[in-house]
């Protein structure tokens, strides 16, 4: 994926929640609109909403993205089997691209270093993946996310420095 996909992609989203929106609009003080027959699946993910596939989910991570490094929302990567994400990405190298994702579970998502920013590595907080310190471009690192939930991760030595990203897994 490149970085003009993911700005498409982020555009489509961001048109496709107002359609919704707007079209739900006049429904809203609709008793009938309450009756729950919406489009969400009403589960949870530590309090991460789903949504119904078109970009109008939100999602909380408590905070841990608030002060990351090129986050701008979460970027939808559901009915994927694999999804890259750039390790050293941004304009100083001190950064994930796309900094969050949700998948679905099966998905592998394989983190691929862009040689920017000197060495990284990508840990997750809950100690359930941890790559190598890698600073060549074109080292990779996958894991398969088989279990639902809100994965969180960063770079060991760029942490401070706002180096973090989150897969959520539906």
């Amino acid at each position: 994926m490149t970085v003009h996909d993911g700005r498409k992609r982020r555009f489509l989203q961001a048109v496709g929640g107002a359609l919704l929106f707007s079209g739900l609009a006049g429904c809203l003080e609709d008793e009938e609109a309450s009756s729950g027959n919406g489009n969400g699946n009403g589960n949870s993910n530590g309090g991460n909403g789903n949504g119904n596939g078109n970009g109008s989910a939100e999602y909380d991570f408590d905070g841990y993205l608030d002060d990351a490094n090129n986050y701008d929302g979460v970027e939808d990567h559901t009915g994927e089997s694999e999804v890259a994400v750039d390790v050293g990405a941004g304009s100083d190298g001190f950064a994930y691209e796309p900094a969050a994702i949700v998948v679905d579970s099966g998905t592998t998502v394989v983190w691929e270093w862009t040689g920017a920013g000197g060495s990284h590595d990508v840990i997750a907080e809950d100690g359930s993946f941890e790559s190598e310190m890698y600073g060549d471009e074109g080292e990779t690192f996958e894991h398969t996310f088989d279990e639902t939930g809100t994965f969180t991760y960063y770079c060991s030595p760029h942490i401070s420095m706002g180096m973090k990203g989150a897969v959520v897994v539906e």
